[in-house]
């Protein structure tokens, strides 16, 4: 039997609670070491773990400035929430980056925090967004992936009247560099409604890990909906998000094989800060190519 692809390894460094020049070492030392395939940050606007009054710098923001600092890492924001930024204007910052880059945008993006996180709640209250119940958020999500995809690839500008978003005359110009036919869409969630999404839309899922039974289950629904929709469930790479422990690597490795042998062949290794000298050099040497 031919063996299953080798997964591809992944580094996120969270930014919140650290300096932008340590986020800068990480990722130039991970563009040098090809066994590190992409980098990734996330997308708060408010610390949601350590101090409530910490740094926390802006995705989008400080993705385009990596890239501009990097040539090889594929990179994006896991995941952007569909909540901050209305959908036409997120295209056009995501068609920027991936002009920056030369190409290497993964696009992440998802429903946005839970209700029930206050440390993530409150990132709305502070900059005046509206907060709109679960069953908003995703049918939000659902429409958004429409008008960006179409953003990207339409040439002429068009209407666009849902239930949740509404454009006149929308065009984005310039276009990303990837036009086959556009910037890989990765989703990112768990609730079987998002999941629906992710049938309908998504070239990547990503789900954190944690309790691989779980894991697993969700992936089969995933399937179960791909099939409903006639689309084939191997189309959707599985992409999974494991936290990196420093003082217990076997801990992780075992993570990493789990997700390996339940399918997920895009790994997502979550450095904790702060950051040890070499850490993208340490991430490959133990994790990495031992579980190759």
């Amino acid at each position: 039997m031919p063996q299953p692809p080798r997964p591809r390894f992944g580094i996120m460094t969270a930014p919140q609670q650290v300096h932008y020049d340590d986020i800068l070492r990480v990722w130039r030392e991970a563009d040098a070491i090809p066994e590190i395939e992409h980098a990734w940050l996330f997308d708060h606007l408010m610390p949601i773990a350590g101090d409530p009054g910490g740094t926390a710098h802006e995705g989008w923001t400080l993705l385009s400035a990596l890239a501009a600092h990097t040539r090889r890492l594929r990179l994006g924001v896991l995941v952007t929430s569909n909540r901050f930024r209305p959908p036409a204007m997120l295209a056009k910052i995501a068609a920027t980056v991936d002009i920056v880059s030369g190409g290497r945008l993964d696009f992440g993006i998802g429903a946005g925090s839970r209700p029930g996180h206050p440390l993530a709640r409150r990132e709305y209250d502070a900059h005046g967004l509206p907060f709109h119940d679960a069953a908003h958020a995703v049918g939000s999500l659902d429409e958004a992936c429409t008008v960006i995809r179409r953003l990207w690839t339409e040439a002429e500008p068009f209407d666009f009247d849902g239930n949740y978003i509404r454009l006149t005359g929308a065009f984005c110009n310039p276009k990303p560099v990837q036009r086959n036919p556009h910037p890989p869409l990765l989703i990112g969630g768990r609730a079987s409604s998002t999941l629906r999404v992710v049938a309908a839309h998504a070239d990547l899922w990503n789900i954190p890990g944690g309790d691989i039974e779980d894991v697993v289950g969700r992936s089969a629904l995933l399937d179960r909906y791909c099939s409903e929709i006639g689309r084939d469930p191997a189309s959707i790479t599985r992409s999974i998000h494991l936290p990196v422990s420093y003082d217990r690597p076997a801990t992780t490795r075992d993570a990493i094989g789990e997700a390996a042998d339940a399918g997920f062949r895009h790994i997502v290794l979550g450095l904790p800060t702060p950051y040890p000298a070499g850490v993208a050099r340490w991430v490959t040497d133990e994790l990495i190519t031992p579980s190759a």
